[in-house]
């Protein structure tokens, strides 16, 4: 069984904006508050099971990971967490901005960028190698829940390296709105995240922070404890 408490450093669009209420609605659950919410009806009529299909990344709660989840080495606290968060937000660097849009990914349905942003790979390297002494060593049951016979050799070498094997050039930005779909359950469910995500007119998101999330244990959901905006 997996360690508790785990944290996580993802990228939240801020509580009160337009993306950040866009996915807490489709999930039914604020990482920020912890509270469960109504799903939209439209959500409900193109599928009477948009609870199944939307378990999955509401555990996390609406985010896009850059660091995954871990449980903290010896020695390690989460007070000393969230000050290494303060100091890598505190950093100057470039801040990425893409064009985000709604489409599919590996299966399933999530913000993705419209295209590759360089500074975005690099923010998301950056985490990965700056937390790393924070994160306990992959245990076995964990490294074959990640069924590492379905990965690449490099995807491999980067479970063992980092404890998760989609990093560095495998690294693709994603906000999860959906568990894994067959196509022809996809497509109309596609067609109206599309529609929803249209509204909100948003041509372009600056990933301009940082939030460190934690699980207590198996039976609850990902919390935000702490956020940073990062430095330009």
């Amino acid at each position: 069984m997996t360690g508790f408490p785990r944290y996580a450093i993802y990228f939240a669009a801020g509580a009160d904006s337009a993306l950040s209420r866009f996915g807490t609605e489709l999930l039914g659950y604020d990482a920020c508050t912890g509270n469960e919410l109504p799903f939209p009806d439209d959500a409900l009529r193109v599928a009477r099971d948009w609870r199944d299909i939307s378990s999955d990344p509401r555990k996390y709660g609406f985010h896009a990971t850059l660091k995954a989840p871990m449980t903290l080495a010896h020695g390690k606290s989460e007070a000393d967490l969230m000050a290494a968060c303060a100091t890598f937000a505190g950093k100057a660097r470039p801040i990425p901005t893409i064009r985000p849009v709604v489409d599919s990914i590996s299966g399933f349905i999530a913000v993705i960028p419209a295209e590759p942003v360089a500074t975005l790979q690099e923010l998301a390297a950056d985490c990965v190698r700056e937390f790393d002494d924070f994160r306990a060593a992959l245990r076995a049951e964990d490294r074959a829940r990640r069924k590492p016979e379905k990965l690449s050799e490099r995807q491999r070498d980067y479970l063992d390296r980092w404890g998760y094997p989609y990093v560095m050039e495998e690294f693709r930005f994603h906000m999860t709105l959906t568990g894994r779909l067959d196509s022809d359950r996809r497509r109309p469910i596609l067609e109206m995240l599309r529609a929803r995500f249209a509204a909100l007119g948003l041509d372009t998101l600056t990933i301009d922070r940082i939030a460190l999330f934690k699980q207590d244990d198996a039976k609850v959901r990902f919390r935000i404890i702490g956020e940073w905006a990062l430095t330009r």
